[in-house]
């Protein structure tokens, strides 16, 4: 039994990894922890879903059965959020960014998260959604182990991506820029890199895979305009566990979340899911203050 607890950990730490993933490299470049963030996981879950009912024959079907056009689902949820997030910077945070006073920014991701979950109920209506109403069957891989093949989707993605953004962000000449600037954005600009260009870059690729999050914790579980809301703490918990601004750290982080408060179901019930991921995180930071693998100093 103990066996199944840990692979429902592991689906939901991918999705908590993905969204932690966008929320570091925003810190790593931008240098401010970003609210809206969650939100971002809200819009692109419901992108796909209307796609999905436009060109889906009038219902919502998981990946398998809908085929290439899902996967088409996702690739618009993440260029419909990447501008929104563009959108989001060029109406605020371009202008807040020449006070240079990060507490200005937070205050102010805080607010937008605010407008764009109110904007999310406002369109969609408060009542949850599901991409399918068909009842997924479970198969058993392991002994004791049991998934649906919504949930192996949502892993192999997941690390699919995963692999292509390490290949980005190390073989690259943008990924190489993103961490120049990540590391002194004075001295990046004074080689020649285009700075600005970077931070478009982050947005773009910070809401595509916070989009992708979204839609496949909306495959396992269920879409809602609160959904944004309910993650934005476990993904900033991953974050900061696994060291902020550290993108390794961010997809330990989101993995260790997922696997502590789902193996804490069966002793202290699911109401107190996040309260152990959150338990986890201070002890960590009790022996590692800036996290597994923050930089030491």
């Amino acid at each position: 039994m103990m066996w199944q607890y840990v692979a429902n950990g592991i689906i939901l730490g991918a999705t908590l990894a993905l969204g932690a993933i966008g929320l570091t490299l925003t810190y790593n470049i931008l240098r401010f922890a970003n609210f809206a963030h969650g939100e971002f996981l809200t819009f692109g879950a419901y992108f796909a879903l209307v796609f999905v009912m436009l060109f889906g024959g009038g219902a919502a079907i998981g990946p398998l059965t809908f085929g290439w056009r899902f996967l088409l689902a996702i690739a618009v949820a993440g260029v419909l959020t990447a501008a929104l997030a563009l959108l989001l910077d060029y109406l605020l945070f371009r202008l807040l960014r020449k006070s240079d006073v990060a507490v200005t920014l937070v205050i102010a991701s805080f607010g937008a998260s605010l407008l764009l979950r109110s904007v999310v109920a406002f369109i969609w209506g408060p009542q949850p959604e599901y991409y399918s109403h068909n009842i997924a069957i479970a198969r058993e891989i392991f002994p004791g182990v049991r998934v649906t093949m919504d949930e192996v989707f949502v892993v192999v993605l997941t690390v699919l991506l995963m692999v292509a953004l390490h290949l980005f962000l190390t073989r690259s000449r943008l990924g190489k820029a993103m961490r120049a600037v990540s590391d002194n954005p004075a001295l990046a600009g004074i080689t020649g890199i285009n700075v600005q260009g970077v931070i478009r870059w982050t947005w773009i690729v910070g809401g595509s895979l916070a989009a992708v999050a979204g839609v496949l914790f909306g495959l396992t579980v269920q879409i809602s305009p609160e959904m944004g809301f309910n993650l934005i703490l476990p993904m900033f918990a991953a974050a900061i566990l696994g060291g902020v601004g550290s993108i390794y750290g961010a997809v330990l982080g989101g993995l260790l979340i997922g696997l502590a408060e789902s193996m804490s179901v069966p002793f202290i019930g699911a109401a107190y899911m996040p309260a152990v991921g959150f338990g986890l995180m201070f002890l960590i930071l009790l022996l590692y203050p800036k996290g597994i693998l923050g930089e030491r100093s």
